[in-house]
């Protein structure tokens, strides 16, 4: 539960650093919480819960994207590129899986090393 913590203390930084742990875990507790308000808006027939809960994290998931970009060493810019249909996507998942870099880079000190 560290990463939980780590994102909450940097809900939205978009400087340093941050794990592939921190992202997926983000990642995936987001998409949970985004299927269980889509449920919710169903039931009740509301048609807003889900849009509520994807505007309060927004700047937080755009934050931890960015910051696992700087732990590849690449510009937080380079979320950009997920506004090419399809292309854009696959490239920002790679750099999302690729392991971050072992020393200190230009974004701050290694994550891991902390």
């Amino acid at each position: 539960m560290n990463w939980y913590i780590s994102v909450l203390k940097n809900y939205v930084t978009f400087n340093g650093r941050a794990r592939r742990t921190e992202y997926w875990m983000f990642t995936l507790f987001n998409i949970i919480f985004s299927i269980v308000a889509g449920v919710l808006d169903a039931v009740l027939g509301l048609g807003f819960i889900n849009l509520i809960y994807t505007l309060a994290v927004l700047l937080p998931a755009i934050a931890v994207g960015v910051r696992r970009l700087h732990d590849t060493d690449r510009s937080g810019w380079w979320m950009l590129i997920g506004l090419i249909p399809l292309i854009g996507a696959i490239v920002l998942l790679v750099f999302f899986c690729l392991e971050g870099e072992k020393q200190e880079n230009r974004f701050g000190a290694d994550p891991k090393a902390a």
